[in-house]
């Protein structure tokens, strides 16, 4: 059983159409990073799976109607949005009192020793935290549940690059161990491609792609390509060119990496450049291209 199974998702806000018929199949035990531009549809999606908005169309999540069986999916999914939203108020101690008071699954023994890792003092008010430690403490809450699903709203928006890095390594090492599923939503690619089994790209409210990240090599090739290859490379239909410091790199969606090499340099290409690839208007590519 996919530990997210959405057939069909519809959402409009009056004219405005959130999502477009999206169909997404998350596995267990999978890191699937939701990446797209602002607008693209990624909140809407998330909210659609936490049981917060209510969309057209088909959805499990562990295999419960988020909507209708909130209660019951909320007992095996952890979320983080914006750190901000801790209340300012409360001290440490009194987050770690709460979450150990509502949380049948949490291990409050767990976050302390999260907590012993960090600068974080239990007597302090959140207020009185950096944006950072706030994300510390959020982080060692989740970790210390036992959820089937971790679900990440632009968890890191406004840290610094340190803190995002801290972030996203602790959840891979301390939390991650095979079983559980992550689905985290960014628009910085480039920092979470490290952590990824999948990447699922969204635009307009469509999912644009939809890959395993062990088959992005096999799909996938930019070339370096030698300037006297240029025209040949071109007739054999890049779907996004760009300018390098003194070849112009191309992407193809092809496995033919033997006779690209013919051209120039074959590697395979980041997220963010794929990403980039993707995304452009059709007009545009054509433009680079000629």
């Amino acid at each position: 059983m996919a530990c997210i199974d959405a057939k069909g998702l519809r959402k409009t806000y009056g004219r405005t159409v959130a999502l477009d018929g999206v169909d997404l199949t998350v596995e267990a035990g999978r890191i699937v990073g939701l990446v797209g531009p602002n607008g693209a549809g990624k909140s809407t999606t998330m909210g659609a799976i936490l049981g917060l908005t209510r969309c057209e169309g088909e959805l499990k999540v562990l295999g419960h109607d988020p909507w209708a069986q909130r209660d019951r999916l909320m007992e095996e999914v952890s979320f983080i949005a914006d750190v901000a939203v801790l209340p300012r108020w409360m001290k440490v101690a009194q987050a770690l009192d709460y979450v150990e008071g509502v949380h049948p699954r949490f291990d409050r023994a767990k976050a302390e020793m999260f907590l012993a890792r960090t600068t974080v003092r239990r007597g302090a008010r959140i207020r009185e935290l950096s944006k950072g430690m706030v994300a510390q403490l959020h982080l060692a809450l989740i970790m210390a549940i036992d959820a089937r699903l971790l679900v990440l709203d632009e968890p890191t928006l406004g840290l610094d690059l340190l803190f995002r890095k801290s972030f996203y390594d602790s959840l891979l090492n301390d939390y991650f161990d095979g079983n559980r599923t992550i689905l985290v939503s960014t628009h910085q690619v480039e920092e979470i491609q490290h952590i990824l089994t999948d990447v699922v790209f969204l635009d307009r409210g469509k999912v644009v792609l939809a890959l395993k990240m062990e088959d992005l090599e096999r799909r996938y090739a930019e070339v370096a390509v030698r300037p006297e290859a240029l025209a040949a490379a071109r007739a054999l239909g890049p779907i996004y060119e760009r300018q390098g410091f003194d070849r112009s790199l191309l992407i193809f969606e092809t496995d033919e990496r033997t006779r690209l090499a013919s051209f120039g340099e074959v590697r395979t290409p980041s997220l963010s450049d794929l990403f980039v690839a993707l995304m452009s208007p059709a007009p545009a590519r054509a433009e680079e291209a000629a």
